[in-house]
């Protein structure tokens, strides 16, 4: 990492005005993508939105220091520790506590990450062949696909309009407009729910210039660590598929170069690092992937701009709450095009890795798929939970379900074994 951040600083003083301007309106455009989920997380459980972003970036930093500066995520605020989250502040009062428990989950991984890289990769690439990554990534698209609809659903009009100049610029734009079609599409979209009155700029004037996050410190308590520290089950497999698609969009395979270990510990520390100041627990965004989809623009260092502005408007609360007018429907309509494009990565991981179409290798595809997408269909419906309950608020379920199901079922079937 020392090297990368050495040949960084060489390439900024080589580059032109017009270069780092442009950059930097990537590094915004990144930071567009993944605002409102990063502070949806801390408005529902209660920890500060503020240091939610500020441990965004710093922890970004952090990931990207553990994976030689080699990956392009970003990490923001999980939406997995939610419901554990919620359940120790309604037991113990105290989101401190919560912050303990984030902060066992971290350690978690971390020694999963050790025990990963004693495993090695090899092991860890029979267990993941095309049949079960495919799949999965295109649980992952389209599982996020009916928050997209629900955020735009509130006007869709607005996200049609969105939608429509994005996708007008991608594929009609030439050179640095075509790039930064994302940032245009929300502009426009922006500008049209101001005309109309859908926007309420009373947050931005009555908001600081300059805020201070009130960092806190994390409380230990047994009862609440028994509560959160099990999601890590939950989202190991979930890191997995993140990880995969990321590689897949990039067309490098990061399991193996910088390597699962090394992700694994840089989201681990994120979340300690996270869990020590008040902020919720890290994980890498789909979101930012499906920028880079979008883009083909997959310089990591983009990512570390984008850190160091979260970083810096943690501080500047009247910037944040501007970010924060940006209309539901506005971001709905970017996001069904952003979760569509990590959708269909799946079929084509499936088509260039040229897995064969035998009964084996279907049953084990079309059984992701099923678990994956239509378990949350099953128990909303039908009251039938799909998965695996670990505790009363626990449980795992939707792609580290189907992800677990789908390792297990391919290596009976085709015979893998790990030696």
């Amino acid at each position: 990492m020392e090297e990368t951040i050495l040949k960084d600083v060489e390439k900024v003083k080589n580059r032109t005005l017009k270069e780092r301007l442009f950059r930097g309106v990537l590094a915004l455009q990144h930071l567009i993508a993944m605002f409102g989920a990063t502070v949806l997380v801390p408005f529902l459980t209660g920890l500060d939105p503020s240091i939610a972003l500020f441990t965004a970036g710093v922890g970004t930093l952090i990931f990207h220091f553990c994976t030689k500066g080699k990956v392009p995520v970003f990490l923001g605020s999980s939406f997995a520790f939610i419901p554990v989250i919620i359940a120790v502040s309604e037991k113990y009062g105290d989101l401190r506590f919560a912050q303990g428990g984030m902060f066992v989950a971290g350690l978690i991984y971390v020694l999963s990450s050790l025990l990963v890289k004693k495993i090695g990769v090899e092991k860890i690439r029979a267990i993941l062949p095309a049949q079960v990554v495919g799949p999965m990534i295109m649980v992952i698209g389209l599982n996020l696909l009916p928050t997209a609809f629900d955020m735009a659903s509130g006007h869709w009009i607005l996200a049609a309009i969105t939608l429509g100049t994005t996708l007008i610029i991608k594929y009609f734009g030439k050179g640095f407009a075509k790039q930064i079609a994302i940032l245009f599409g929300v502009a426009v979209g922006y500008i049209v729910a101001l005309i109309i009155g859908f926007v309420d700029t009373a947050a931005i004037s009555e908001a600081a210039i300059v805020s201070i996050p009130t960092f806190t410190l994390p409380k230990f308590n047994i009862g609440a660590i028994l509560i959160i520290a099990p999601v890590v089950l939950a989202v190991f497999m979930e890191h997995i598929g993140d990880i995969t698609t990321n590689g897949q969009v990039v067309g490098k395979n990061f399991i193996e170069d910088p390597g699962l270990n090394r992700t694994l510990l840089g989201d681990g520390l994120a979340t300690i690092f996270a869990s020590l100041v008040g902020g919720p627990a890290n994980t890498t965004y789909g979101e930012n992937t499906g920028v880079l989809a979008v883009t083909k623009n997959y310089d990591p260092s983009i990512l570390r701009i984008t850190a160091v502005l979260a970083i810096v408007l943690s501080f500047v609360a009247k910037f944040g709450a501007a970010i924060r007018t940006v209309p539901q429907p506005v971001m709905g309509g970017i996001s069904l095009m952003l979760f569509t494009m990590i959708a269909i990565i799946g079929p084509k991981t499936i088509k260039r890795e040229k897995v064969k179409f035998d009964w084996k290798n279907i049953i084990v595809m079309v059984t992701i798929l099923i678990l994956g997408i239509g378990g949350s269909f099953i128990e909303s419906r039908f009251g039938i939970f799909v998965g695996i309950r670990i505790t009363e608020s626990v449980a795992i379920s939707g792609l580290s379900f189907a992800a677990i199901v789908g390792v297990v079922l391919n290596m009976i079937l085709n015979g893998i074994k790990i030696k």
